[in-house]
C-alpha cells in the first residue's frame, strides 16, 4: 500500500472512531509508551537453531513450516527489525534459549553460557531493544516428558488439575 492510501484509511478509520468517542491520535500516542515483549519464535515458528531439523514436543502446537520463516539469526534479526518499522515506541525482544547464537555447534541446554546471546545483546544495543530471557522448556528429552499422574502428587494436583481438590466448589 502506498503511504498516501494508508494515510486516506487511517483518517477514515479516525473519522468513525470519532464518532464513538475515540481519539486515534490519543490512542496512538499512548500506544507509543507501551512496551511489548515480542517473542522471537513468531519469526520461525518455534524452530530456534539448537536442533532446527527436530521436531517440537510438549504440547508446542505450531508446524515450524509456514512459508518465508526465518531461517537463521540473521533472518530473525531482519524480521524483528521489519517488526519494528511497524509498531510505534520502543519493545522488548523474548528470546528462548533455543535461540542462542551457537556458532553451528551442537550445546546442550544444561551447557547454555551468556557468550551465546553475544550477538543478542550487540545486535539488541545496535537497535535501542532490550531482551528478555525464557528458557526452553519443551522439544528436549529431559522438558515435557512427565506423564500424568508420575512424580510428586501434590505437584501434579497442581499442574493437571485446574480446580485442585482443596478450592473445588462442588465437595
Amino acid at each position: 500500500m502506498k503511504d498516501a492510501q494508508i494515510q486516506k484509511a487511517y483518517e477514515a478509520a479516525k473519522e468513525r472512531y470519532a464518532e464513538i468517542g475515540v481519539n486515534t491520535d490519543a490512542v496512538l500516542e499512548q500506544i507509543a509508551k507501551v512496551s511489548l515483549s515480542l517473542h522471537c519464535w513468531q519469526t520461525d515458528d518455534v524452530t530456534g537453531f539448537e536442533n532446527p531439523d527436530g521436531q517440537l514436543s510438549g504440547g508446542i502446537q505450531a508446524t515450524g513450516n509456514y512459508p518465508g520463516k526465518a531461517r537463521n539469526i540473521e533472518e530473525v534479526r531482519k524480521d524483528i527489525e521489519k517488526v519494528k518499522t511497524l509498531l510505534p515506541g520502543n519493545h522488548r525482544l523474548n528470546i528462548h534459549a533455543i535461540y542462542g547464537d551457537f556458532g553451528g555447534q551442537k550445546v546442550d541446554r544444561d551447557q547454555i553460557e551468556p557468550k551465546h546471546f553475544q550477538s543478542w545483546i550487540d545486535w539488541a544495543k545496535a537497535n535501542n531493544m532490550k531482551l528478555d530471557f525464557n528458557s526452553t522448556s519443551f522439544s528436549h528429552p529431559k522438558s515435557g516428558a512427565v506423564e500424568p499422574r508420575q512424580g510428586h502428587p501434590r505437584l501434579l494436583d497442581r499442574a493437571y488439575d485446574p480446580q485442585p481438590q482443596d478450592r473445588r466448589r462442588d465437595g
